[in-house]
């Protein structure tokens, strides 16, 4: 007799799904993503650099927000105002070099002299002295590089550029409950490019996903499995304006009131970070179904 299939406590949709090709430029929304190891095929996959190989940010140089990805006939294209447009062949990649991310520093691929003036001809008019050289870096396939295991546990999990882990989740119900708490106070709302994730889920109610153990997603050609491992600390890039680069208070000061989470020492969160435990070469679709059992650890 076959067991009877217990109803998952969370029941949940791929509302949007997300990748940012380049650290800290704006995202690219697509319709289906192919999982890896690493996360979502192409995101992080390459990284703005300075002088020394240190990477750069929208906390350094918000003006990176304005950068916009495009995937077309096998080329990165990256657009910004007042530029041409970049084209990079997504297999290319030419010298090597030694880059940092946070605390790790590894080996990388230079994308050459025509990404670097790119970069730096829009980034570096009123940027520091020290971010007026910059390169383009792309991710090495053939380099490991770990996610805390104080956090994967048993898990052992990999990422390209990301901060720490090769998946950001975030459920649409928690930007509404934000949304209302800012209108609440008579501040504009805000859309989810602010935060970074890769899969937006509908159907929870707010911040479910902190609280998600495994999630399984249903798919055309078999069950993925992401782990939320750990909450995402905010730091100030959600209030950079994606449309205009410049720098608000409003979405840090409103989540300092609710959003203080003792698992990272009291820092603000939204959203959580997740590693993939199965389904590398799968494609995640828009509509599909995601379902979880709560935790309570």
């Amino acid at each position: 007799m076959n067991k009877p299939v217990t109803p998952s406590d969370l029941q949940a949709t791929i509302e949007e799904l997300w990748v940012y090709p380049v650290k800290s430029c704006a995202g690219v929304r697509l319709p289906e993503a192919e999982l890896t190891d690493t996360g979502l095929l192409y995101d992080r996959a390459w990284m703005v650099v300075d002088a020394q190989g240190q990477f750069v940010s929208q906390r350094e140089l918000p003006r990176m927000a304005l950068i916009q990805p495009a995937f077309r006939m096998g080329q990165l294209v990256l657009k910004a105002p007042g530029m041409l447009a970049l084209h990079l062949a997504l297999d290319a990649a030419e010298s090597p070099v030694r880059v940092q991310v946070w605390d790790d520093v590894i080996d990388a691929c230079d994308m050459g002299d025509v990404a670097a003036q790119w970069f730096t001809d829009f980034l570096s008019p009123g940027a520091p002295a020290d971010l007026q050289r910059l390169r383009l870096a792309r991710f090495d396939p053939q380099v490991m590089r770990r996610c805390d295991p104080a956090w994967t546990g048993e898990h052992e999990a990999y990422t390209q550029f990301a901060d720490g882990f090769g998946l950001l989740v975030a459920a649409r119900a928690s930007l509404d409950d934000l949304n209302q708490r800012l209108d609440a106070a008579g501040r504009a709302r805000v859309d989810m490019r602010r935060f970074r994730p890769n899969i937006v889920l509908g159907g929870l109610a707010p911040h479910d996903e902190d609280r998600s153990g495994p999630m399984t997603i249903t798919t055309a050609e078999g069950e993925a499995v992401i782990l939320p491992v750990k909450p995402c600390a905010r730091c100030p890039i959600p209030d950079i304006d994606p449309d205009t680069a410049e720098r608000g208070y409003r979405v840090s000061d409103t989540l300092q009131t609710y959003r203080q989470d003792p698992r990272v020492g009291g820092a603000v969160t939204f959203g959580m970070n997740a590693v993939v435990v199965t389904g590398d070469g799968l494609v995640l679709r828009e509509g599909q179904p995601v379902r979880a059992d709560l935790r309570f650890d």
